[in-house]
């Protein structure tokens, strides 16, 4: 069985290529984790996240998750970073959301089709993106960050007013990627000097989270009592 970083309410368990989580980390770790990594698997789906009941931070970068994904109720958690997985109904995605995790204030969905980034979209421009924005926080009002960016009071502003008329339409094949389609995209939302968890750098000026294992990429989140 592949062992899990444990450091304190931080458990990290990445690049072991499962497709669930594991039991054993919620039998173990499940009462006492703040923040769950599991970034750089295989995940299909989140089952098992009920044992984390006092979650307050998820990352599961690089995983196999789509349309079907579902959080069990996580009053705590604050931050969620989706990034490159197989999301493309962010109405859906939203709504679940804003159910699930009331109190999510940080988000991020790069590498989603859900998300009309031009680094992975070429036909997507700024203006596709900044609608895409509006629409995600007229979902979840009380996001501070999203994505790479802080949310603006004109960005909420704009939101409330016409943020239900910006709504990503979903593409209209929704089935499971081919094995040729899963290919690494292209990009990286960090730089790559930050994948190697010795030279991980934070984004936002400060280092808040570091990633350990054999596949490392940093986090672009800071904490209200880091500004």
């Amino acid at each position: 069985m592949a062992s899990a970083a444990f450091n304190g309410t931080q458990i990290t368990y990445i690049g072991h290529d499962c497709e669930d989580i594991p039991d054993f980390l919620g039998d173990e770790y499940g009462h006492s984790a703040k923040r769950l990594d599991l970034s750089f698997n295989q995940l299909r789906s989140l089952s098992g996240l009920e044992s984390f009941a006092g979650l307050e931070e998820l990352l599961v970068d690089n995983n196999l998750l789509g349309n079907d994904l579902r959080l069990p109720r996580l009053p705590h958690l604050h931050t969620l970073t989706l990034n490159k997985n197989q999301l493309t109904d962010i109405e859906a995605l939203l709504e679940h959301l804003a159910a699930a995790a009331p109190s999510l204030q940080y988000l991020s969905l790069l590498g989603n089709q859900a998300c009309p980034n031009q680094l992975v979209s070429p036909d997507k421009d700024e203006n596709d993106y900044q609608r895409y924005r509006y629409f995600v926080l007229h979902k979840l009002p009380q996001l501070k960050f999203l994505d790479t960016r802080r949310v603006t009071n004109m960005e909420l502003t704009e939101a409330q007013e016409r943020g239900a008329f910006m709504k990503v339409v979903k593409p209209k094949s929704d089935a499971p990627l081919k094995e040729a389609e899963r290919q690494p995209l292209p990009y990286t939302p960090l730089p790559q000097g930050s994948r190697e968890a010795k030279n991980h750098k934070g984004a936002f000026s400060k280092c808040c989270y570091v990633y350990y294992g054999k596949h490392s990429e940093g986090n672009r989140f800071i904490r209200n009592d880091q500004l």
